[in-house]
């Protein structure tokens, strides 16, 4: 999807907040109308605790510095109007209480969890694109349009056809005939069959940008040799943010995204070649969402003499498993007889996951940190129209050694610290290994 400035904070909800002191308007009486209220009294406080502990709770997506930054920008809100409006979802207007300045938000919380808030978007008032605006008739597309994906891709098909029921249902009912905002609409898609499945891979997505044809109805296309995709991986570095030496012989690697290794492998090669010589290794996957499972092999590769075999795939579509395995031939030197530790956080999903997994049923690396999200699924996205597209798990990973994966439970590691703490505690652990095996400072 398109970038775009996208202004957020989440802060505490807390009993006996008065609505009405916050705004003399009249907000809904509903979750998300009592969660707009909290959010807006709580965040209008700057109270730092305030908005840090809802966000661990609530909303662990969010960031508490990038939060104080907007309060201090803003200075808060006062709310002006209520646009739209149903039981799970708000738009709103409210103006800078620093300036004269407006912003149109969005706010949906979750239908299982209703405390638990799954989009807030702010944005400058009249920024929004007109694709934005749903009409009735791309509503409809959209739902139906999922529903059909679902039923056809899916790895199960019983609980594909009970989502795509469910969302015909809920059309039907008229749970989305008011949602003219198709952020709005993606996020309340996206909640109701999480919901029903239990599967944090399944979603439903707005780009601001044309959806491009799916692959397999344009066969010639190659998403390695995509040339946005290439742009917008070479900007990031590929996901490596960090890679350096600490001392005394400690390297530390950050990867936030598993890229894909036709464009990647490359930066993934010299981040390892940096690191070759370091005493122990340290991989920070907290702010890591996944991506391409062999990115998470390719890695691998580096840290086993031998090829290893660390999982299994399979594909509904092909009827297939295919094996994952270490690449052998993987180019620089090898990191294959000194400690490594993962860091992890409740944010580290997917291909980050598989990587942890591997790490210690393998026994290859010590977790540190929290449990992992638990998303062992394999995605393929699917256009439903000019601006959407839905995310289907085709398949899954399992482990050849314990004959299972981490879908819905998440890795647990093998030291439980806070996500916060776990750079300190690897950092402690693997100086004091380096003093009781007597390498120099």
């Amino acid at each position: 999807m398109s970038s775009r400035s996208v202004l957020g904070a989440i802060i505490c909800l807390l009993p006996g907040v008065s609505i009405a002191a916050t705004s003399p308007l009249s907000i809904p009486d509903t979750p998300a109308g009592h969660t707009l209220g909290a959010w807006l009294a709580a965040f209008n406080s700057g109270d730092r605790e305030r908005i840090e502990s809802f966000d661990k709770t609530h909303a662990p997506w969010l960031a508490i510095d990038r939060a104080m930054e907007l309060r201090a920008h803003t200075g808060g809100y006062e709310l002006q109007s209520i646009d739209r409006s149903g039981k799970l979802w708000i738009v709103f207007r409210a103006k800078l209480k620093a300036g004269p300045s407006q912003i149109s938000g969005s706010l949906v919380v979750k239908p299982d969890d209703p405390d638990a808030i799954s989009l807030l978007l702010l944005n400058p008032a009249g920024t929004e694109p007109d694709v934005v605006t749903l009409t009735a008739a791309e509503r409809d597309q959209v739902i139906e349009g999922a529903a059909k994906r679902l039923a056809e891709f899916y790895l199960a098909p019983k609980l594909a056809q009970k989502m795509a029921a469910a969302l015909r249902t809920q059309q039907k009912r008229g749970d989305y005939r008011d949602i003219t905002n198709s952020e709005v609409l993606a996020a309340r898609l996206t909640d109701d069959l999480r919901a029903i499945s239990n599967d944090k891979h399944v979603s439903v997505h707005f780009s601001r940008d044309v959806v491009p044809p799916d692959p397999t109805d344009t066969p010639d296309q190659n998403p390695d040799t995509d040339t946005r995709l290439r742009e917008r991986l070479e900007a990031s570095n590929c996901g490596f943010e960090r890679a350096e030496h600490l001392p005394p012989n400690i390297g530390y690697l950050k990867i936030n995204l598993f890229a894909e290794p036709g464009i990647c492998a490359p930066t993934a090669s010299a981040a390892m070649a940096f690191l070759a010589n370091s005493d122990t290794l340290i991989f920070d996957l907290r702010d890591n969402h996944g991506g391409s499972p062999r990115m998470a092999a390719l890695i691998s590769s580096y840290l086993f003499a031998m090829p290893t075999h660390l999982d299994d795939s399979f594909d509904r579509q092909k009827n297939a498993t295919v094996q994952l395995w270490t690449d052998p031939y993987s180019p620089g030197r090898k990191f294959t007889d000194k400690p490594v530790f993962v860091l992890t956080s409740r944010k580290t999903f997917s291909s980050a996951e598989l990587f942890s997994y591997d790490m210690k049923t393998l026994k290859r690396g010590t977790l540190i940190g929290e449990t992992t999200g638990g998303g062992a699924h394999t995605v393929a996205p699917h256009r439903l129209g000019d601006h959407f597209f839905i995310e289907v798990p085709f398949g899954g990973f399992v482990n050849p050694l314990t004959g299972t994966d981490w879908e819905g439970t998440g890795v647990e590691p093998d030291i439980k610290v806070d996500a916060a703490d776990a750079l300190d505690e690897a950092l402690k652990r693997a100086r004091d290994q380096t003093e009781s095996e007597g390498s120099p400072r």
